[in-house]
């Protein structure tokens, strides 16, 4: 019944339609006004074999149960799963927004719109930040653990003295993960990285990797990471400058090493 009867609408929509078909409009605007005076002109004609009309039931039946728009447009918005690391910030399309310290560890939902990143715990909003802003951290002073210590087995001095045990190379891409931020809990993440290098491929490819990526002038956690997959580490100083030329640090590529 209900095809039925939008078949019906269709055919006297098209039929008034038709009444424009000898006519010629020169923009939009003109042809959807007289568009407008056509769906006008069905509305108000009665029903066959009834005194109602189309615009008689709208008034009797969808006007009075239609409700006031939103006050606000419509907000698309993208949720996504996240842990917070020890630097008690998750990461969303490479920038890091902060969380209460006390959820690290912890797996909360993001809502993420065009303009926001909301942070929620068990369904109670936990955190707002701007989604874009200058650096790549937004941070929250409420969210920092008091002096900074809240997560007292990790501090800049404990990561400073592990790295100065593994070499010289190693302790200077350290100290330049910590103190290259705004605040030495944001190199956090990038330290713990290194950390599980050197347990990956040992504490003397790591100081030669941190070598190799302090002579590049590329002392990132990424870089060094690099190096090792490619095993530039291994290579003399100069053959390996000649293949990083040759080929840019990717973790994707591993370098003739890899294969032998």
């Amino acid at each position: 019944m209900a095809w039925a009867g939008a078949k019906r609408v269709a055919g006297s929509v098209a039929r008034r339609m038709a009444r424009l078909r000898h006519r010629t409009f020169f923009s939009l605007a003109e042809l959807n006004t007289a568009i407008a005076e056509l769906l006008s002109e069905l509305n108000q004609r009665p029903f066959q074999g009834r005194s109602e009309s189309r615009q008689d039931l709208y008034e009797a039946l969808d006007r009075p149960a239609l409700k006031p728009l939103p006050a606000e447009d419509y907000e698309y918005a993208e949720w996504r799963h996240a842990k917070p690391g020890i630097d008690y910030h998750v990461e969303v399309d490479g920038r890091f927004y902060s969380v209460p310290h006390a959820l690290v560890g912890q797996v909360l939902d993001l809502r993420i719109t065009a303009t926001t990143v909301e942070v929620m715990h068990k369904g109670r909003r936990v955190a707002v930040h701007a989604r874009h802003g200058q650096g790549r951290y937004s941070t929250q002073t409420d969210h920092m653990p008091k002096s900074h210590q809240a997560h007292r087995e990790w501090s800049p001095r404990r990561f400073l003295d592990w790295a100065a045990d593994i070499g010289p190379c190693t302790a200077q891409v350290v100290r330049q993960q910590l103190e290259d931020r705004p605040h030495p809990e944001h190199g956090y993440r990038a330290c713990l990285g290194l950390r599980q290098l050197a347990r990956r491929y040992t504490p003397l490819r790591l100081e030669k990797a941190c070598e190799r990526a302090l002579a590049i002038r590329s002392a990132s956690y990424q870089s060094v990471s690099s190096i090792l997959q490619q095993g530039l580490d291994r290579l003399p100083p100069d053959q390996a400058v000649d293949t990083q030329e040759e080929l840019p640090l990717h973790g994707n590529v591993r370098g003739a090493g890899y294969y032998h």
